[in-house]
């Protein structure tokens, strides 16, 4: 007896919505990145200025002020590198599973083609179409109208695909070319599942925000030393320039379709161009033995 999928379209949208857009995510990358800069810039402006204030008053701040932008410096060093960790981590993770749905929907689409007819010509289309939908979503901002709106044309062709497939196997039960059919349109399925998971997984929020206050802590701390000592302020720009191109890099790992940094969907569009060419195989005879 044929089971259900193992995803429907309507937990394509309804269970991913739990997950929610961060707020970091809601501004373009141009408005993040001036965020960005404006608050560690603004903090180290602002330890500067207090350190000049105190750098005349008390020659005994200068030892504990040292002290304390050194524990940041290295408090900061650590969670930056934890950010970008779970970033790259988030970023590979998306790439793979794209390369896995391409070759899901390819060797479904392969199997297809040696389905029964009428069954054969209406799986190839409805794949066709099913594969212009994960190209869709690829290309969305995740959580977004247009996402859900794919997510929900992908849904369709999802359960189209899946009734199409059970009357093909109502019709033989007992071949094998339906039942591979059967199990790689269930990881098609699977694989569609892992991609949009993967574009809504973002790095915590928690994570971000510690990231920016510790970074401007210890960057406020490290202009406040340096001016306690009478040095100029070029030491400090250029390391919270550094510091804000990794922040800045960090968050544009994880927005796979709206920064500089993208997941390709090359493999999905590739498979897609292949389409438009004729079957590989023809379509197999009719089966003259009775379904048992």
């Amino acid at each position: 007896m044929l089971g259900a999928p193992c995803r429907e379209g309507a937990v394509s949208v309804c269970g991913l919505r739990q997950g929610g857009s961060l707020a970091f995510f809601r501004f373009s990358s141009l408005v993040l990145a001036a965020g960005l800069f404006v608050v560690i810039l603004g903090a180290t402006a602002l330890g500067h200025i207090v350190g000049r204030s105190v750098r005349d008053k008390s020659e005994g701040l200068r030892e504990p002020f040292g002290v304390m932008q050194a524990a940041m410096l290295g408090f900061m060093g650590l969670v930056l590198a934890f950010g970008i960790s779970l970033a790259v981590g988030r970023y590979e993770n998306r790439r793979a599973a794209v390369v896995e749905e391409a070759n899901a929907i390819g060797t479904t689409y392969l199997r297809a083609q040696t389905l029964p007819e009428p069954s054969r010509t209406r799986s190839l289309e409805l794949l066709r179409d099913f594969t212009d939908t994960s190209i869709r979503i690829s290309r969305t901002v995740p959580s977004s109208t247009d996402q859900d709106d794919a997510l929900v044309r992908s849904g369709r062709a999802e359960r189209a695909l899946w009734t199409e497939a059970g009357r093909a196997l109502e019709a033989e039960p007992t071949a094998s070319s339906v039942r591979l059919y059967v199990e790689s349109l269930n990881e098609t399925f699977d694989a569609q599942s892992s991609v949009v998971f993967g574009l809504r997984n973002r790095v915590p929020t928690a994570v971000l925000a510690l990231e920016i206050v510790g970074a401007a802590i210890a960057l406020g701390l490290l202009a406040l030393h340096l001016a306690t000592l009478g040095r100029g302020l070029t030491p400090v720009l250029v390391a919270s320039a550094l510091v804000t191109l990794t922040l800045m890099i960090t968050f544009d790992l994880d927005r796979p379709v709206r920064g500089l940094i993208q997941v390709s969907d090359a493999p999905l569009t590739q498979l897609r161009a292949s389409m438009e060419e004729p079957p590989a195989v023809d379509a197999p005879a009719p089966s003259t033995t009775g379904s048992g």
